[in-house]
């Protein structure tokens, strides 16, 4: 399915496989900050596009590297959370969809589960895209942090590959400042919980070399079965 979305992307913005190729690259170095990244050597663009094919549209640096890993959080209360944090994060928005898990009743450019979930986590956050200052989005492949962050709002699918390699050139973290899923891993079942992690060290102040500047609003973006389901979660301190 990572072929064929980045196929129909291709086809459908002419995004080309250097834009793609800067997504790996940027995550990858951004991963040799996150001592607990499964990668840690750096890719430069070139490696990326040179890397063994996989498919017509896919290389082995283009994918995201299934692993073991756990990850685990303390959810309370308010009242409990002030007991046990003097600095705790406020779980402000919750979106979650889920559209089809046939790719008859989708369009392959398009995420419409991650958008859907994402609009109702902003409503009730009663924020929009524009106020998010850190996210960390489900890049499985290159492919789905273009498209992940253009559903999210941030930007649009055909300024997207522009986005991030703007993100790329001046070393701004915004977007998976751990690394994503390319550079720190995917263990599968904990991979939600770990990016929920790294957006509350952000939101604490407490992500070392990774920190974004001023950081009060996050988001964590996850999604499942070839992006048919998707959800979403705004936090806040």
């Amino acid at each position: 399915w990572g072929s064929m979305l980045t196929k129909s992307h291709k086809r459908k913005f002419q995004t080309t496989e250097e834009e793609l190729a800067i997504v790996s690259a940027k995550n990858h170095k951004q991963a040799m900050d996150n001592p607990f990244a499964y990668s840690n050597e750096p890719r430069t663009i070139s490696e990326v596009m040179n890397s063994k094919q996989i498919t017509d549209d896919l290389r082995i640096l283009d994918c995201s590297r299934s692993c073991s890993g756990s990850s685990s959080i303390l959810l309370a209360s308010e009242e409990k959370a002030k007991i046990f944090s003097d600095q705790p994060i406020w779980i402000t928005g919750i979106g979650q969809k889920t559209t089809s898990a046939s790719f008859t009743k989708n369009i392959p450019e398009k995420i419409e589960s991650t958008r859907i979930a994402a609009d109702s986590a902003y409503k009730m956050a009663k924020i929009g895209a524009k106020q998010i200052d850190v996210a960390e989005v489900h890049d499985a492949f290159s492919v789905c942090e273009l498209m992940a962050i253009s559903e999210l709002g941030i930007t649009s699918n055909d300024k997207s590959g522009e986005f991030v390699r703007n993100l790329f050139n001046t070393e701004n973290r915004m977007i998976n400042p751990r690394g994503g899923l390319i550079g720190a891993g995917h263990p599968l079942g904990a991979t939600g919980i770990s990016q929920t992690i790294e957006i509350i060290n952000q939101l604490q102040g407490k992500s070392n070399k990774r920190q974004i500047s001023n950081a009060k609003t996050g988001l964590i973006h996850n999604m499942s079965a070839a992006g048919t389901s998707s959800s979403i979660m705004v936090l806040e301190n």
